[in-house]
């Protein structure tokens, strides 16, 4: 037998060159172009003037950018950032100082009034002066090293010595030189979000600094184009983000940062942006939105949509404007206030390309389905009718990061209404402060106990009272743009292994005027008891054996069971079942529960049906086999 403390050694050398092996730099910028001088983060020397002209060329575009100037003028008599962290995250602090930073840079670098530049190196110097920037949770570090680099980038040659000197080792030691430490940079070998904005803000870090520390700001930008490879695979193969919506948001947008970045500054992506699946994230992304401009939230996103300044880079990359229609109708109907708070919005200017918001067209593509991980399928009447039918399906597996147990899940839009919702998520802080053991997946975690994030409260089915399998993972199997029955299914039996014998569900809008949901089971060697739910913001009201009336805003939405015959219609309620859920007012559970017989085969069929076509003959809706594909 192995003395404990020599196998602790062995284990500890094999890690080592386990993760050298891992590590092992290819020297990717010995070909590249000589790095610029400053300013050379995202924006070089002048090209303030295409900024300059696209604003003074399009009236919205200059609303934008007198919003981003207000902001800076409001943060001209707020008192610098403290160092206040919130549980285990510095992460609030570190994304308003790059919120604060890039703002006022931007200011600086538009307009040239020194009022932005000396309030930017005020922040700057008061971060700087932290004691750290909380490498134990290393996202916090990553977006304050980014602003840092940013702020000392952009204001580097009106700077004086001793701020350039300070703002300099804060980068070095308090970004950069954490990262090299095995205690804090696993995020190194990830695939999720945590990798792309890592790297990102170390990258920045990086290249702000290069000529002080050449052979360490190769090591780190050589070090992020190798690792960077690993969740830009989780794109493959047609851009579908395993992670939804909200960290589409986040790690997309600092994915595309570092591109944007190293681009810029390099001449090349290194190859990065040919990976399968990444430049067509762009229409997953856009897809994603409802005519609402409410977001299709599962796992860990919120509802709100939110302007993605990403998109304006894709569109770039692409020449395909019609890639920012939700962007579109963002900046021309929302004023620039709500968009202020994001702390990326000045790179919406810098990659806009000039583009005309008034004349960009809408995608010509009604329905686009995902594949990969979290495949999906999302489905559209009209891209420019705001009452238009708009259903979105998922597949997948609670096993991806920031999953919730929602697998078969959908959401329903129809007349400006979110009929069938989504609770999206908690705030993590409101869970960890009282102990929930959140990050842990499980299948008999206290993470499926929470109460939005397990399968009894999302617009899925629940058997016999049980968890969905965490192990279990939902494709999409068939697919068809045919505008009379545009329809995806979806075979979800590994997520019900061993509670049901056949599992598929089909979801269809017909003739553009309403929505069928179809599950086809088979039960196993026993009675089986199914519950449908659907969760909605509306008000719920049993009018027969098998309908159900929602009212929302003055609007309506008929759900009919039109097989089986004999099912029992139920409303549940939303309230949280413990002390750390997130209250749910103004929502419902509503749908029904039914017996199956051991060995039998099963279809549950339900119509969603608008107000305008409440009269429309429905006829029996075919077996999932004969749907269009």
């Amino acid at each position: 037998m192995v003395p404990l403390v020599r196998l602790s050694i062995c284990l500890a050398f094999l890690f080592t060159v386990t993760t050298s092996s891992l590590l092992a730099q290819v020297d990717h910028l010995a070909s590249a172009a000589k790095l610029p001088d400053h300013p050379r983060l995202l924006l070089l020397k002048g090209e303030e003037t295409t900024i300059k002209r696209t604003v003074s060329n399009d009236k919205t575009w200059d609303k934008l950018n007198q919003g981003i100037l207000g902001e800076c003028d409001a943060l001209l008599a707020k008192p610098s950032l403290e160092r206040i962290q919130v549980g285990r995250r510095l992460l609030a602090t570190s994304r308003e100082a790059l919120r604060r930073v890039f703002f006022l840079s931007y200011g600086w670098r538009t307009t040239r009034q020194d009022k932005y530049r000396q309030r930017a190196e005020q922040e700057l110097l008061a971060i700087s002066a932290f004691s750290d920037w909380n490498p134990s949770h290393f996202l916090d570090v990553a977006e304050m090293t980014m602003a840092v680099a940013i702020g000392y980038d952009w204001l580097y040659n009106d700077l004086s010595a001793q701020s350039r000197s300070t703002i300099k080792e804060a980068i070095l030691k308090k970004g950069l030189e954490p990262s090299l430490d095995t205690k804090y940079n696993n995020w190194l070998r990830i695939t999720n979000n945590w990798n792309q904005v890592c790297n990102a803000g170390m990258t920045y870090g990086a290249m702000a600094i290069y000529e002080d520390q050449p052979e360490l700001a190769k090591q780190i930008i050589n070090r992020a184009i190798d690792t960077i490879v690993l969740p830009m695979t989780e794109y493959n193969p047609n851009g579908a983000y395993p992670e939804g919506y909200g960290y589409w948001g986040y790690g997309t947008s600092f994915n595309v940062m570092f591109l944007s970045a190293v681009e810029k500054a390099f001449k090349t992506d290194f190859g990065l942006s040919s990976k399968p699946g990444f430049m067509q994230t762009a229409d997953f992304m856009e897809n994603m939105t409802g005519p609402s401009g409410n977001a299709f939230n599962f796992s860990d996103s919120g509802l709100s949509g939110d302007l993605q300044p990403a998109m304006f880079w894709f569109a770039q990359k692409r020449k395909d404007p019609s890639l920012l229609w939700v962007e579109r109708s963002r900046l021309m109907t929302e004023g620039a206030r709500r968009h202020i708070r994001n702390r990326l919005l000045p790179a919406t200017l810098l990659w806009s390309n000039g583009v005309g918001i008034s004349s960009i067209k809408a995608p010509k593509a009604t329905m686009w389905v995902g594949m990969g991980k979290t495949p999906v399928a999302l489905m559209r009447t009209s891209w420019s009718d705001s009452s238009a039918i708009y259903v979105a399906m998922k597949g997948g597996t609670a096993s991806t990061s920031h999953a919730h147990m929602d697998i078969g899940s959908f959401v329903m839009e129809a007349d400006g209404v979110r009929w069938g919702m989504d609770f999206g998520m908690q705030d993590y802080e409101s869970l960890e402060s009282k102990k929930v053991d959140l990050w842990n997946g499980k299948q008999g975690s206290q993470r499926w106990q929470v109460f939005r994030y397990n399968n009894f409260v999302h617009n899925t089915l629940t058997i016999n009272d049980q968890l969905q399998r965490v192990e279990g993972k939902a494709s999409i199997t068939s697919s068809s743009t045919n505008p009379s029955f545009m329809n995806a299914t979806t075979d979800l039996i590994e997520v019900y292994k061993g509670s049901l014998a056949k599992a598929n569900r089909g979801i269809a809008i017909v003739d553009k005027a309403y929505v069928v949901v179809r599950d086809e089971l088979e039960t196993p060697p026993n009675e089986t008891t199914v519950r449908w739910t659907l969760l909605t913001p509306a008000d719920v009201k049993i009018i027969g054996d098998n309908k159900i009336q929602l009212t929302k805003d003055g609007k309506s939405l008929l759900l009919q069971v039109q097989e089986p015959a004999n099912v029992t219609l139920k409303t549940w309620s939303t309230e949280p079942t413990h002390d750390y859920d997130a209250p749910n007012p103004g929502t419902t559970l509503t749908g029904f529960e039914v017996k199956l017989p051991a060995n039998t085969k099963t279809a549950l069929t339900v119509l969603l049906i608008p107000e305008k076509s409440a009269t429309k003959a429905i006829p029996k809706i075919e077996p999932l086999q004969n749907w269009p594909k």
